[in-house]
């Protein structure tokens, strides 16, 4: 499963979670199979160029996308591609990640019916899907 998270500067794992996610000029990619860390060029027509991140995450095998906050037409925009959204990320990107592998990021969509989800400590990464 490949998890991508907006990066501040030149991208990688010890690099700032980004705030601005259209913004940002890099995404990281982490594939949790390979446990290898990719770089995405933000070449959307939000930096000057084409095409929306959505698109550019798909062709590169993104399945999840984590960032502090989202709109809800962007998570909508996600979904469509079939991109999880997750929200909460914060610090460093490698920081980001494990905050989402051990169920502590809300997804964007079900944020609010996960919120009476048993919590307990033992838990595996499925708690966060909230099927």
């Amino acid at each position: 499963m490949k998890i991508c998270v907006p990066s501040m500067g030149q991208g990688g794992i010890d690099d700032m979670v980004g705030q601005h996610f259209g913004k940002v000029l890099v995404y990281t990619v982490y594939d949790t199979d390979t446990e290898e860390i990719s770089l995405i060029s933000n070449t959307s027509e939000h930096t000057g160029g084409i095409g929306l991140p959505p698109e550019i995450m798909v062709e590169a095998g993104v399945h999840v996308m984590l960032c502090g906050g989202l709109g809800r037409k962007a998570v909508a925009m996600f979904e469509e591609f079939g991109i999880d959204v997750f929200v909460g990320a914060s610090g460093k990107v490698s920081d980001a990640i494990d905050a989402w592998m051990s169920g502590r990021l809300s997804r964007a969509t079900q944020a609010n019916s996960c919120a009476g989800h048993g919590h307990d400590h033992d838990h595996d990464h499925d708690h966060v899907h909230c099927h």
